[in-house]
């Protein structure tokens, strides 16, 4: 309490007034009897005569000073000299969407509107301030959601140009399945435009007519089923179904551009990865084990403290990079993972003598072997 009370003392102390801000405290009202001018004090209508050398603006500054009922802003404060806080009006509705929009956009829960922290947060700035719950903030997300997708859809319906999808099958690390369908367009700017328009759950079955059904259902909530160019899908085989199908269903409404033949298009990165996958195949067992050695290195701190320490030991490796694991759908992070094995060889053949418990150092054949490929990688990129 003794804090809040200074902090009201200082912010309602009067800040020094300058000739050119009294006339923000006071207005003229024009001339008097004796030919001379007035103002008036906006706060106690207190007149006053201005203009000429005996009559300056010193009498109007002195006035601001001891003035009880003048105001001074500070902020969106207004203070006046008893200490009362005095807030200007804000827009409740305005308020719940800036709060919905950052939970949006940083991804945080519902219940972030019900953080103690945040509501005394709020209190404090503005004592007026409404205080939703998370049901109202899911209710105003949803609001919002629902405005920018009928936006989304006049744009959609007004474009000239044909649309091209995207579309994924991913599955998360509870084997639940989740679709996403992805539209790319030029709007009317002449700019390249990227529209998520669905991400759901899809349960199994996770076959091509099931995922054909679904999509088309999309393009149909969309309206957009007539405006199809192409689709962009990876190589499995339930999207070859896919493809014939939904093809098969689109031109049957007439709705492709030459039959349909440019509606299926391959992902260049996924064939690229294929094909890498396949000149990796040389290397043999010495692939897997500078996979193992890193997962080695990198899942106890003991283990890396010790490779740390042979590390020192050589003294002439530059240090600055990690350790990196590879993902087997991506070869330019298995490029990143033979690059800094390659880099560290001779640690981890140090490491193979002082650490018995580590068993997947590979020959000296196979490393040459990894250095000819990661050298092939560099020309990919």
């Amino acid at each position: 309490m003794f804090w809040v009370m200074k902090v009201l003392k200082l912010i309602s102390k009067k800040k020094k007034v300058s000739s050119y801000d009294v006339w923000k405290f006071f207005t003229k009202i024009g001339v008097c009897e004796g030919g001379k001018e007035r103002a008036k004090c906006n706060g106690c209508n207190q007149k006053y005569i201005v203009g000429g050398a005996k009559y300056g603006t010193s009498q109007l500054k002195r006035h601001v000073e001891k003035c009880t009922k003048t105001k001074f802003e500070d902020g969106q404060m207004m203070v006046n000299m008893q200490g009362k806080l005095k807030t200007c009006k804000i827009d409740q509705m305005v308020s719940r969407e800036l709060c919905a929009n950052l939970i949006i956009r940083r991804g945080l829960p519902f219940n972030f509107a019900e953080y103690p922290e945040l509501r005394t947060w709020k209190s404090y700035l503005n004592p007026e301030a409404t205080l939703v719950s998370s049901n109202t903030i899911k209710k105003d997300i949803l609001r919002i959601f629902g405005r920018e997708k009928n936006k989304l859809m006049g744009e959609l319906h007004n474009i000239m140009s044909r649309i091209c999808l995207t579309s994924d099958l991913w599955t998360s690390c509870t084997t639940e399945g989740y679709i996403s369908l992805t539209a790319h367009y030029v709007d009317s700017n002449w700019k390249l435009s990227t529209k998520i328009l669905n991400f759901f759950h899809f349960p199994p079955p996770h076959i091509g007519f099931e995922l054909s059904k679904k999509i088309n259902e999309c393009l149909h909530q969309w309206g957009i089923e007539k405006k199809i160019f192409s689709t962009t899908l990876d190589n499995a085989s339930n999207n070859d179904v896919l493809v014939k199908t939904l093809k098969s269903q689109l031109v049957f409404q007439n709705s492709l551009i030459c039959g349909g033949e440019f509606f299926h298009v391959r992902y260049c990165a996924h064939i690229l990865n294929l094909i890498v996958q396949e000149r990796l195949k040389v290397l043999g067992d010495a692939l897997d084990q500078i996979r193992e050695s890193i997962k080695y290195v990198r899942g106890f701190e003991g283990r890396m403290i010790k490779f740390k320490e042979c590390l020192q030991h050589i003294g002439d490796i530059n240090s600055s990079s990690g350790l990196c694991l590879n993902v087997s759908t991506r070869w330019n992070s298995t490029y990143l993972m033979l690059q800094s094995a390659v880099k560290y060889q001779r640690v981890f053949a140090n490491l193979c003598l002082v650490d018995e418990n580590y068993k997947h150092y590979t020959s000296e054949e196979a490393w040459k072997r990894v250095e000819k490929n990661h050298c092939f990688l560099i020309t990919l990129l």
